[in-house]
């Protein structure tokens, strides 16, 4: 069992080359992945359910004890993401279905991956978690309503086909998940060490589906929709870093911030787009899910150097006021 959670934790550290390997494969051998589709729903269930496995009570203190904080990642989540996406649809005047897949993006949750950029970005791990699971909870209202508001212009929604969706594959999987934790305490813990390798297939499967089926659109319009997705993620960070910056935010929580709001669920986004609008619709969720892990890591590296390079000047700053101190003491 311990071999089997080095193994997980061992995928779950390089899960962006996974991830961009199989969709190497997937896009170069699709046969070998289409079987795939009809399990997309049941794969992130199971994802969820692990999710649910992990969160207890307190991780959702920081709500009472910093509600400044998580209130203001839950609504940057669900307005700068979903506003950006509007924007670019508009600005590359994208055609329908894949318009409404960018704005699918942009309306869903944050993703259980920020929570790992954040600690390597030395941010606020309890903040990061909190609002991913708030942000998650609130998903079956807030992405179906988000998504009729700003995408209905361009194809049809049903808002309660997206929210019982939404119900199926998050909700009742992560409730399941947090019982099951609450019944069995500890024992679920070595179940838990394993679940970097679960979340991982179960993305992998759901990316590989949609690339495997969207050859021909992906050869066609990928460029554009991976400009888009590059664009989207990374005026995320941008906008949800300054937004910390002009709160006022510590540097934990600035960082934390920046890759909240720039890292979605796309793996939902995918799944609603092949679920309720076309395949090609998914593209969008399938790319942002190989390129936000890539970024993500190379955010959360910049990120923690800023926090080092801070250290280093109040040091310096320090060391040169200790030194003024001295030599007006020998004057």
């Amino acid at each position: 069992m311990n071999a089997l959670i080095r193994f997980s934790n061992f995928i779950g550290n390089t899960f962006a080359v996974w991830v961009i390997l199989f969709a190497a494969l997937a896009f170069a051998l699709p046969g070998g992945f289409t079987w795939i589709s009809p399990y997309i729903n049941l794969l992130l269930g199971i994802i969820m359910f692990g999710m649910g496995l992990t969160l207890k009570f307190k991780d959702f203190k920081q709500v009472i004890t910093a509600p400044k904080e998580v209130i203001t990642l839950v609504v940057a989540q669900y307005t700068i993401m979903p506003l950006i996406a509007l924007g670019l649809v508009y600005l590359f005047q994208l055609p329908a279905e894949i318009a409404i897949g960018v704005i699918l993006v942009g309306c869903s949750p944050g993703g259980t991956s920020s929570n790992v950029m954040t600690f390597l970005a030395k941010g606020n791990m309890a903040l990061s978690v909190t609002a991913t699971s708030v942000t998650t909870l609130l998903a079956p209202v807030i992405t179906p309503a988000l998504t009729l508001f700003l995408a209905s212009a361009w194809l049809p929604v049903s808002f309660s086909a997206m929210f019982i969706s939404i119900i199926q594959i998050v909700l009742i999987p992560i409730a399941l998940g947090v019982a099951v934790q609450y019944l069995l305490g500890t024992k679920v813990d070595k179940a838990v060490g394993i679940l970097p390798l679960i979340s991982v297939l179960g993305i992998i499967g759901v990316i590989t589906a949609v690339v495997s089926n969207n050859v021909e659109n992906i050869i066609t319009s990928g460029l554009l929709i991976f400009a888009v997705v590059i664009l989207h993620n990374l005026l995320g960070y941008l906008v949800g870093f300054l937004l910390g910056k002009v709160l006022r935010f510590d540097l934990r929580d600035t960082k934390t911030l920046s890759i909240e709001v720039g890292m979605q669920n796309s793996g939902l986004a995918a799944t609603l787009a092949a679920t309720h609008f076309s395949p090609v619709a998914a593209v969008p969720g399938a790319l942002f899910s190989v390129w936000h892990n890539i970024s993500g890591s190379l955010a959360a590296n910049w990120l923690n150097r800023i926090g080092k390079k801070k250290q280093a000047d109040k040091k310096e700053g320090m060391a040169r006021e200790k030194l003024k101190e001295v030599n007006q003491s020998e004057v």
